[in-house]
């Protein structure tokens, strides 16, 4: 630490946050309302006022909305915003953060940049080939929707099923694309993800499972059978990453998908440098692994616990360690869909409900303690589960299966 770290929270202290969305928007906030008092400076690669991400796939993109843009008073806060700037690396050696508008000194560093969308090999330079991560990638697919395209969407994951959700909402003809054997393989298993399944024939698209990209050619998606699903437009939700290439030659270990490998306060193997939300992995005692969480919850809540390191650093306060439970929230096709915990796969699955009904629930249990929950449109459940996992209580699986009972009655 540089010698103006000494005193907690001291004037000259100057803490740079590179990322202005959730993550990085959550940690400058945290620190003022930690009692951090030295300079705070926030950078972003876009031009916008801050934003939130999850009504870009909703109400930014069906123009119910013209934007999410924080409700946080930067000004008042005494946060300084430099937008429109690339981070392009670290010199640590240095304090020093490299972006497209020169170097910007710092005594405390955090890294909240997130994640980037996969693009579809070879439909780079394709028309009408789209992505939805950002503003700008919204604001080009609204008029899109507004002319009713006949759309193909590539992949069957969250993003997917959710633009599909909207594009059917605006009149759009939609059929999805998805190279495994089921929607939303990636992150559940075949017998929760299959009821799904329905939900795109009952919504009016059509979902073509088993089913490669070869090419996308002007006016149509061609499959690796030779296909030619007709495309007014194509939206590509094959996934994401965190984006990190920039940090290459900083000595910023990463992992195995290209994540900031960080502690379990959320700092770097780099002193001074901090790690947060779509970009980094943390330790999880409570999983016994290391965790990359893609979901808005923890790019909320990892900020307190790097706000209270930084602020601690000077005191030897150090925070509590991060170790939450995951959760995340996704809005398709009339349902309202939640998970909470982490399922590796040997868990046991409980079902509570018929999952061909409108509201059911799946729970993992693991030598008789819940791990994770699935609930569609059973918000209580959900409540209920995810502090089941937290207390780590010991269940009856026997009463847990029965949906006419609270999920909390099932503790043994």
């Amino acid at each position: 630490m540089s010698e103006q770290t000494q005193e907690r929270g001291g004037s000259a202290r100057r803490v740079v946050v590179v990322g202005a969305g959730m993550a990085g928007v959550q940690t400058a906030v945290a620190l003022r309302e930690q009692g951090f008092t030295g300079t705070v400076t926030l950078i972003g690669a876009e031009p916008h006022q801050p934003y939130d991400r999850p009504p870009l796939s909703k109400a930014v993109l069906l123009g119910t909305a013209e934007g999410s843009a924080f409700d946080v008073d930067f000004e008042a806060l005494g946060i300084e915003l430099r937008l429109g700037r690339e981070a392009l690396g670290v010199r640590p050696g240095e304090h020093l953060l490299d972006t497209s508008a020169g170097p910007v000194p710092y005594d405390s560093l955090v890294l909240a940049t997130g994640a980037e969308p996969l693009r579809l090999p070879g439909a780079e330079d394709v028309p009408d080939v789209h992505l939805l991560r950002t503003l700008d990638d919204a604001e080009r697919l609204r008029p899109v929707l507004a002319r009713q395209h006949d759309i193909v969407v590539v992949g069957a994951g969250w993003i997917g099923a959710e633009f599909a959700t909207a594009a059917r909402e605006a009149g759009c003809a939609v059929t999805v694309v998805e190279a495994a054997d089921r929607p939303l393989a990636g992150a559940l298993p075949a017998e929760v993800a299959a009821p799904m399944t329905d939900w795109y024939a009952d919504a009016g698209a059509v979902l073509r499972t088993h089913a490669r990209v070869k090419r996308v050619e002007p006016g149509a998606v061609v499959l690796d059978d030779g296909t030619r699903v007709p495309a007014g437009a194509v939206v590509v939700g094959i996934g994401a990453r965190p984006a990190t290439a920039w940090l290459a030659g900083s000595g910023i270990a990463l992992g195995t998908h290209g994540e900031v490998l960080a502690d379990d306060r959320l700092r770097t193997s780099v002193p001074d440098v901090h790690a947060v939300g779509d970009c980094a992995s943390f330790p999880s005692g409570r999983y016994g692994e290391r965790l990359l969480v893609h979901h808005w919850d923890n790019a909320l809540q990892g900020p307190r616990t790097v706000a209270a390191d930084i602020i601690g650093a000077a005191t030897g306060e150090p925070p509590p360690v991060y170790d939450p439970v995951p959760y995340f929230w996704s809005e398709q096709f009339g349902r309202f869909v939640q998970y909470a915990g982490h399922h590796p796969a040997g868990d046991t699955l409980v079902w509570r409900g018929d999952p061909a009904g409108p509201a059911w629930t799946v729970c993992w249990l693991r030598a008789d303690r819940l791990v994770a929950l699935l609930a569609v449109g059973r918000p209580r459940d959900l409540a209920q589960g995810r502090r089941l996992i937290e207390s780590g209580a010991a269940l009856d699986a026997r009463l847990l299966a029965d949906p006419a009972r609270p999920l909390k009655s099932a503790v043994a």
